[in-house]
C-alpha cells in the first residue's frame, strides 16, 4: 500500500551539497519541515543558510544528498508543479519601475494560468485574498518604487501568498528593517502559520527566532549542526561553539532577549582596555569598536600629556 502522503513531512533534506563556483557552499545539510510550522533557518554570515533553502526550494542545483518533497524527489519535479508547492520570497525584489503593488501580486498568481490565458474569478479571489491577508491593500494602487522597506516586504509576502502553495519560504525576511516593520513581519509570518500554512524562514536575530519559530535549524560551515526547540538548541554552550559569542538568550511574559558580553570573547577573558557589557535586543547592530576602561582613559591620557 502507498504511503499517505499526508502522513510525510511536507519537506525533508538529508545530506545536501552544493558547490558554486568551484566553492563547496554546503557540506551535508539537513532540513525537515513538516506540516503547520514554522522552522527558522539560522547561522553566522557565511553558513549556507540561504544556500540551503534556495536549494530545497528548486532553486539551486544540488550537488550531493537529496530533497523530498512530500516523498518525491526534487529531480522529479518541475515548473509550474514546484509554483504550486512551495512560494518563494528572496531577501530583494526586484522593483520596476511603473508597477503596481496590485500588479505585482497579481503576477504572483502566473503559475496558476495558461499559457496567454486570462485571470478567472478564482484567480482574482486569490489575489484579493492576498492583498487583505498582508494589509497592503491601503497602498493596493501605489507604484512598488514609492514603498518602504517594511511596505515592499508585505508585498513580496503577499506576491508568495497569491500562488496559494502550502509552504513559504522566505530568506531573510526582516534583515532591512526597523524595530516596528520586524515585529509586524513576525506577526504576520506567525499568523499565517496559525491559519494552517507551513513556513520557512532564514534569520539573523536570533531573539526573533526564539519568539516564533516551533524549531530552529544551526547551519554552520555549510553543515546543519543542531535541530529542535529554540530553548534547546540555542544555548549559550552552542551560541558560543558556532558564533563565537559570549551570549545567552531569554524569554519571559511573552518577550525575548539576546543578552551578549559585547566586549568579551567566550572563554570569559577580557579584552585588553575594554569591559563587558549586557544588551538586551531585537536586533543590533556590531558595536564594531572597543571601549576603554575609565581607568585605562585616564592612565593613557595621563601618559600623552606628559
Amino acid at each position: 500500500m502507498p504511503a499517505d502522503p499526508t502522513a510525510l513531512p511536507l519537506l525533508e533534506a538529508e545530506a545536501v551539497e552544493v558547490e558554486i563556483a568551484g566553492t563547496q557552499i554546503l557540506r551535508g545539510a539537513d532540513l525537515r519541515l513538516g506540516r503547520g510550522e514554522l522552522v527558522a533557518v539560522v547561522g553566522p554570515n557565511g553558513a549556507g543558510k540561504s544556500t540551503l533553502v534556495r536549494a530545497v526550494a528548486g532553486l539551486q542545483t544540488l550537488s550531493g544528498g537529496k530533497v523530498l518533497w512530500g516523498g518525491r524527489l526534487i529531480s522529479g519535479i518541475r515548473g509550474r508543479e514546484f509554483s504550486r508547492l512551495r512560494a518563494f520570497v528572496p531577501q530583494r525584489m526586484p522593483v520596476p519601475a511603473g508597477v503596481t503593488v496590485r500588479e505585482a501580486v497579481t503576477i504572483g498568481r502566473s503559475s496558476h494560468l495558461r499559457m496567454l490565458g486570462r485571470l478567472t474569478g478564482a484567480d482574482r479571489a486569490a489575489v484579493d485574498a492576498a492583498i487583505e491577508r498582508t494589509e497592503v491593500g491601503r497602498f493596493a494602487e501605489r507604484a512598488l518604487t514609492t514603498l518602504s522597506g517594511g511596505e515592499l516586504q508585505r508585498v513580496q509576502i503577499a506576491i508568495g501568498l497569491a500562488q496559494e502553495a502550502p509552504v513559504l519560504i522566505a530568506d531573510e525576511p526582516t534583515s532591512q528593517l526597523d524595530l516596528g516593520a520586524t515585529i509586524g513581519v513576525a506577526g504576520l509570518l506567525r499568523g499565517l502559520v496559525a491559519d494552517g500554512l507551513t513556513v520557512l524562514l532564514v534569520v539573523h536575530d536570533l531573539a526573533l527566532a526564539l519568539a516564533v519559530a516551533d524549531t530552529v535549524v544551526v547551519v554552520s560551515q555549510g553543515r546543519t549542526v543542531a535541530s529542535g526547540a529554540p530553548p534547546e538548541v540555542l544555548t549559550p554552550e552552542r551560541l558560543a561553539e558556532v558564533w563565537g559569542a559570549d551570549a545567552r538568550l531569554s524569554e519571559h511574559d511573552g518577550r525575548t532577549a539576546l543578552h551578549v558580553a559585547w566586549l568579551r570573547s567566550p572563554d570569559g577573558v577580557r579584552a585588553a582596555n575594554s569591559y563587558p557589557v549586557s544588551v538586551d535586543l531585537l536586533g543590533c547592530p556590531n558595536l564594531g569598536y572597543r571601549r576603554e576602561r575609565p581607568d585605562a582613559r585616564a592612565t593613557r591620557r595621563s601618559a600623552e600629556n606628559e
